[in-house]
């Protein structure tokens, strides 16, 4: 990691908590001795984005569960994730709410009998739009990295899909995998 870069590995945010555990970037920040929040600004019923439904494989104008969340690492923002469900896993539960679920949405819908069974992400960069640009702080030029991330369960159904944009000057994406 070099100066004010942040490298994120995704296996800690798709996994659920224990019992007791704080949210991963919470954890994760404080274990690297920095300060880890976020702030749900949003949450409730929206209509699907065309790349979040076509993810969970619903029609055109699908209604999902949507979050919006700020991530913020030592008080500066650094990350926008929205994150959708469908509506018959989410409609009635926290996820439907702004108030932060305790362990972290993964936890809530591994009780609720949706465990991560394979996940698959894609990445690009493209140039923040004027509203991304300005909540992380971002100069004219600076292009941001695009996460789409969708978790599937045991029966291949997907139950989540993450969208999340972050400067592509200061994170870096770190994936391991085992093979044999």
């Amino acid at each position: 990691m070099h100066g004010g870069e942040w490298v994120h590995t995704s296996a800690a945010y798709v996994r659920p908590r224990g019992r007791g555990q704080k949210d991963a970037w919470t954890e994760e920040t404080a274990a690297r001795g920095r300060s880890g929040t976020q702030r749900i600004v949003q949450a409730g019923e929206v209509e699907a984005p065309a790349e979040v439904g076509d993810a969970l494989g619903l029609d055109p104008g699908a209604t999902v569960i949507g979050r919006r969340r700020v991530i913020y690492l030592d008080g500066q923002a650094t990350e926008l994730t929205d994150t959708y469900y469908p509506v018959d896993i989410a409609r009635g539960t926290r996820l439907a709410e702004t108030a932060k679920i305790p362990g972290g949405a993964v936890t809530l819908l591994a009780s609720m009998g949706h465990v991560p069974h394979l996940v698959r992400e894609e990445v690009h960069a493209r140039m923040p739009d004027t509203a991304e640009r300005a909540v992380l702080a971002m100069g004219p030029d600076e292009p941001v990295l695009h996460l789409l991330r969708v978790t599937h369960g045991a029966d291949s159904q997907p139950f989540q899909v993450d969208v999340s944009v972050f400067p592509a000057t200061t994170q870096r994406l770190r994936y391991e995998m085992r093979v044999n």
